[in-house]
């Protein structure tokens, strides 16, 4: 039996491998012919990721809408770039028709509470979408601190539990499997 309707995944938990299911399931559409965009709101366009490198190959649109999760910044800069990434997730759904679309990180900018971001990523607008996108779209959202209303919308929600890590070895990220 094959599914008609949009699904909801979540993938948020303190283990890694979030945003690997999410570009895996992007790979996995594509592979079938589907059309997969992929919207990463914390992560800058400044660094170079593997996973961008590839996906320009595959003809996946990859976008990194991000400052990053740094310091350096300032809370109006931060607000500057969610409202910015927000906008063209909606403008990009407004123009064109994914199948698959995947919001990377975006359950860590709404837990931010190091200032305000509800009037530039409203929770109940962020609602509002997938429950407006759901019906057409594989909507995939990952990241740490899913919120509630979230977790209960959504069809699928896979917690990412780390029972060990190497960076507790003092192991830095590494080329070609975290970036």
């Amino acid at each position: 039996m094959s599914h008609s309707k949009g699904l909801v995944l979540v993938y948020t938990g303190d283990g890694k491998g979030k945003t690997t299911a999410a570009l895996g399931v992007a790979i996995r559409a594509t592979g079938r012919g589907m059309k997969a965009l992929v919207v990463q709101f914390i992560k800058s366009p400044q660094r170079t990721y593997g996973e961008k490198m590839i996906f320009d190959k595959l003809g996946i649109e990859m976008y990194q809408t991000g400052i990053g999760f740094t310091w350096t910044k300032t809370p109006e800069e931060h607000r500057k770039a969610l409202r910015s990434a927000w906008g063209f997730v909606k403008e990009k759904l407004e123009q064109e028709v994914y199948d698959v679309l995947i919001l990377d990180e975006l359950n860590n900018a709404l837990a931010i509470d190091r200032f305000p971001t509800e009037d530039v990523l409203p929770l109940q607008e962020v609602i509002d979408f997938i429950q407006k996108y759901r019906k057409d779209t594989y909507i995939v959202i990952t990241g740490r601190s899913a919120k509630k209303e979230i977790i209960e919308l959504a069809d699928l929600v896979t917690e990412m539990k780390p029972i060990k890590h190497y960076y507790d070895e003092g192991i830095p990220a590494v080329k070609g499997i975290e970036f």
